[in-house]
């Protein structure tokens, strides 16, 4: 798990709160800082490699906002987390770093490779 934790911490924005391991698979949570100017280029990069890269390759995880109801703690922009999953046992989360390693702009900490027109 140190190996994705580490790549989804040097992500703009990105800050990993917890993970784990289950019998059958994994799970990472983490916050993406709305107000960041990269947040929703991150947003889309994790969702395209990790729920459907393409129709035949479609990886064993999904990548999901998870929220209290909006009515308690301030609302979802308070609270707002994501998680990337997985329930298949082969595919660990060194596999998912992998991917996302070669797919993410390198290097994944380097705001400018993310997007040419946004300022750092």
């Amino acid at each position: 798990m140190q190996r994705l934790a580490g790549f989804v911490s040097a992500t703009p924005a990105c800050s990993v709160l917890s993970s784990g391991l289950e019998s059958g698979g994994w799970w990472l949570k983490l916050t993406i800082d709305i107000s960041h100017s990269l947040a929703w280029n991150v947003v889309q990069e994790y969702g395209h490699v990790l729920n459907l890269l393409s129709v035949e390759e479609r990886l064993p995880t999904v990548f999901y906002p998870v929220s209290p109801p909006p009515y308690m703690n301030g609302g979802p922009a308070d609270y707002l987390s994501w998680v990337i999953e997985c329930r298949a046992p082969g595919f660990t989360p060194d596999l998912a770093a992998e991917w996302l390693e070669g797919r993410l702009p390198r290097p994944v900490d380097d705001v400018l490779q993310w997007n040419k027109e946004v300022d750092p």
